[in-house]
């Protein structure tokens, strides 16, 4: 059984304290060795088998004509007031020396050369889209091969040789391209800083105590060094995803902090009842931690459906991440216990702050003749006790009120808009934001985000003429450059400019024109064929498949979610009620988004500089996880109402005591992670900042709406139904649930009966249908 293991290794690990936290020790310096000899950087590569974007990309790696690869550009203007690249020779050489510079890096394939193109006339510079029309501006475009050839030294390298010639040169330097979104660092070190102080101080206020509060901090720290370690060595197997480390920094903070938290909560409760640390543990992580274990499962579960979407970073970003979960579970029932081993009966102590022992006094009593009394938490269980008895003597009005609330916030789902947030939505201080907008300024909004055509003419002279002529008349399109042809192949490539933004609706629209009806009518019949490649029209197609794949994911995790509660809690309408509060509280925490990131609404609370439509793979991710980290409370919970349910038969009595009794632990645990998320909603980039407010919003509601008003209200409505299980379905499900299954009767080293928990398996008489 999985609570006497639990036991064994909890208890194991704090009478062994020492030996547990070297041994843990010992493995995350063999993986900090591991990143370090044999680890990568992380990179994006936003593409996917069977789009047509991938079909341009592999089209032009075809060609070899140094398009498949990264790209750069070097903004600049002079420094002098009305100086212009046309009539001023000391802003011209300057141009000179440093094209001639950035073409000498290591790896840059070549340069444009607006300088060139100002010495063969200034309207030749201006029609290559090289130098604005006012001659302030130039652009030069910098080529790299593909991005497995690359590394974050190359970007160190430009924007080194940017420092250095903006002391030596009469120019303002900003610079920008996919090479720094494929290669800057994210952002997330300072979040991660302000998470855990948050933490820190919310864990002081429920404990009381420093030692309590320093050691989920502790465990959560060491699993997730082990935890971006091992993402790291991952990095140097294949390309993760530069969102990756920020979402599991996020992510394993969040689980780790409430996942101690819960055994901690546990353990000291044991401790008041007079048991010796070890068993107190031992006690504490057969019990807190087996929904742990189960809740840890889900998360991990959800996060690798991702896969469903068959978009090879997003498989390999979930991926990463549940390692970091994965880990926070270990470190849970492991070196958790090993801390609490360690620190003795010191942990029993608190100062008059208050207990948070006391949140679970309303929970069941077992056998147990006398309780300690608590101090501190008596009062907040009292408090919760009254509420969640109100509730239930008032369902309808709370059920149809909280209802109608989320189903209000999530009506702005109705606008979803995916896309990219481009440079543009950076914070000014930036060189990728201030170079998009001189870029903005000189060229137009659209230069920033070219799209890219390959068509191979398979023997049709004419089809190249054909396609260029219809591509410049399409109403979407503001330039094209100048043709460039493979002699080997034939294959031609198109860099063709938008009249809209990156991130702009109108630039999917011209896109899909494009596609539609543009390259088709050019084309004919022939056996040519042409595809829009390039970074916009990558991430606009990853968007699509994302967006086409999301029900089939939803339906997966949904059902998935529904057999595990199913197999937990014996019941057909606890896990379907569970699912339907779930779906409730991620659609408004989707709704808030789109109110905040596409509407506007309070974005300058979290730093927004415009904005934005959502990232393309942020839904998708977000569902997974917080679906996952839904179940964490969902179990938790229901497994202390199942406990009481299974001791009273009284289906009332079971919700307000269970309810009751877990909700100073769960509001505790759900303020921490509302904490280390928000932390990071005001990071400069917007991705992290959508993942920040999304998974703070939906844990909010959920901790508070969900399990403290719809859950008791629903519960009460359905009465007895709650614990129905058809007596087939009964025969066929494997045995064991979460708060009844085998922990009566596991007895402590002394040989003496510890157990405080209620004997469990099949419900009473009359829950099984016969």
């Amino acid at each position: 059984m999985l609570s006497k293991a639990l036991l064994r290794l909890g208890a194991g690990a704090a009478r062994h304290p020492w030996r547990v936290i070297a041994a843990w020790l010992v493995a995350a310096a063999l993986v900090v060795l591991a990143a370090v000899a044999f680890g990568g950087r992380t990179a994006d590569s936003m593409t996917a088998p069977g789009l047509d974007s991938q079909r341009a990309a592999e089209l032009i790696e075809r060609a070899g004509t140094g398009q498949e690869g990264m790209t750069a550009q070097v903004v600049v203007t002079p420094l002098a007031g009305g100086a212009t690249f046309f009539g001023d020779d000391g802003a011209r050489t300057a141009l000179t020396r440093l094209q001639t510079e950035v073409k000498r890096l290591p790896h840059v394939l070549g340069t444009s050369d607006p300088a060139g193109a100002l010495d063969a006339g200034g309207d030749t510079a201006v029609r290559g889209g090289l130098v604005s029309a006012d001659g302030r501006i130039a652009v030069v475009r910098v080529q790299y091969p593909d991005q497995s050839r690359l590394s974050a030294d190359d970007l160190d390298a430009l924007v080194g040789l940017g420092d250095r010639l903006r002391a030596e040169l009469p120019l303002r330097i900003e610079m920008g391209g996919n090479l720094f979104y494929a290669f800057s660092d994210p952002d997330g070190g300072v979040s991660e800083l302000i998470g855990l102080l948050a933490a820190a101080a919310i864990l002081f206020l429920a404990f009381g105590s420093l030692v309590a509060a320093a050691l989920p901090i502790g465990m959560a720290v060491f699993g997730l060094t082990v935890g971006v370690a091992t993402m790291t060595v991952l990095a140097g197997v294949t390309d993760v995803p530069t969102f990756a480390p920020v979402l599991g920094s996020m992510v394993g903070l969040g689980v780790g902090i409430d996942y101690a938290l819960f055994v901690l909560a546990r353990h000291r409760e044991h401790l008041a009842l007079g048991l010796v640390p070890h068993e107190a543990a031992g006690r504490a992580v057969a019990t807190a931690g087996r929904p742990v274990v189960f809740a840890g499962g889900v998360v991990v579960v959800s996060i690798l459906g991702l896969a469903v979407a068959n978009v090879p970073f997003m498989t390999v970003g979930g991926l990463a991440v549940s390692i970091v979960v994965l880990i926070m579970v270990v470190a849970s029932v492991t070196l958790l216990p090993a801390f609490l081993g360690a620190a003795g009966a010191r942990l029993g102590r608190a100062n008059r702050l208050g207990r948070i022992g006391g949140a679970l006094r309303g929970g069941k009593r077992g056998r147990l003749v006398q309780r300690r009394d608590t101090g501190a938490g008596a009062a907040p269980a009292a408090g919760w006790r009254r509420w969640v008895g109100h509730v239930s003597r008032h369902p309808v009005p709370y059920a149809v009120g909280a209802a109608g609330l989320l189903l209000t916030a999530t009506l702005p789902v109705l606008g979803l808009r995916v896309g990219l947030p481009d440079d543009g939505s950076l914070p000014p201080s930036r060189t990728e934001r201030r170079a998009y907008d001189l870029v903005a300024e000189g060229f137009g909004p659209g230069t920033n985000g070219p799209l890219v055509i390959a068509a191979d003419p398979a023997g049709d002279p004419g089809v190249l003429d054909r396609l260029v002529g219809a591509v410049a008349k399409d109403p979407g399109i503001a330039s094209v450059a100048p043709t460039r042809i493979d002699r080997g192949t034939g294959i031609a490539t198109l860099v063709v400019f938008p009249t809209t933004s990156p991130q702009d609706r109108a630039t999917t629209d011209t896109i899909a024109r494009l596609r539609a009806d543009v390259l088709p009518a050019a084309i004919g019949d022939g056996p040519a064929r042409a595809h829009v490649g390039g970074a916009a029209a990558s991430l606009s197609d990853v968007g699509r498949r994302t967006s086409q794949r999301l029900p089939v994911f939803v339906a997966a995790v949904l059902a998935m979610s529904f057999l595990l509660l199913m197999l937990i809690f014996r019941s057909v309408l606890v896990p379907l009620k569970a699912v339907l509060l779930n779906l409730l509280s991620i659609g408004a925490a989707y709704g808030i988004m789109v109110a905040v990131f596409q509407w506007g609404w309070g974005g300058a609370l979290i730093g927004l500089e415009a904005t934005v439509p959502i990232v393309s793979f942020i839904p998708m991710f977000l569902f997974a996880i917080l679906f996952g980290l839904s179940m964490d409370y969902e179990v938790f919970l229901l497994s202390r109402v199942r406990e009481e349910y299974l001791r009273t038969g009284d289906n009332g009595t079971a919700i307000v005591e269970g309810v009751s009794g877990t909700a100073r632990i769960i509001t505790s645990a759900a303020l921490i992670m509302v904490a280390v998320f928000l932390s990071f909603a005001v990071a400069e980039d917007p991705s992290a900042k959508m993942f920040g407010l999304g998974l703070a919003t939906a844990i909010f509601i959920d901790a508070t709406v969900v399990r403290m008003v719809l859950v008791p209200a629903t519960m009460t409505l359905l009465g007895r139904a709650n614990w129905w299980l058809p007596r087939w379905l009964d025969r066929m499900l494997p045995g064991g649930a979460v708060g009844g299954e085998g922990t009566d009767g596991i007895r402590g080293t002394r040989g003496t009966e510890v157990d405080v928990e209620p004997t469990g398996g099949t419900p009473r008489p009359g829950l099984v249908d016969r």
